[in-house]
């Protein structure tokens, strides 16, 4: 399925796929890149996931991943986040969800 991917999802219906989070909440996902100090790897990447409004005119919050991957090139990075399914994208929306919860006073 060309769409069963995070980067598949996104060619395929150019957006970003859309979960519904274990608080009941509308959220997307975004493929993040920074630069790290490393020679060998000066890039990592993890996901945001910006948290829509009930009524979807806009982001009211957002939770992110810890780093998952690191690489060479922001394109290596990119690749990398892409190739993951969607469904492991879903459980790491739930994890962060979750991780979020516990740390709220």
């Amino acid at each position: 399925m060309p769409d069963a991917t995070l980067g598949g999802y996104l060619k395929e219906h150019s957006r970003p796929p859309a979960f519904e989070g274990p608080d009941g909440q509308p959220y997307t996902v975004s493929i993040e890149v920074d630069g790290e100090g490393s020679l060998r790897t000066p890039f990592c990447g993890y996901l945001i996931f910006p948290r829509w409004a009930e009524t979807g005119l806009g982001i009211v919050g957002h939770v992110e991943t810890p780093i998952l991957v690191r690489g060479r090139s922001e394109k290596e990075v990119v690749d990398q986040l892409s190739a993951m399914g969607l469904q492991r994208v879903r459980d790491l929306l739930d994890d962060a969800v979750r991780l979020a919860e516990e740390v709220r006073p």
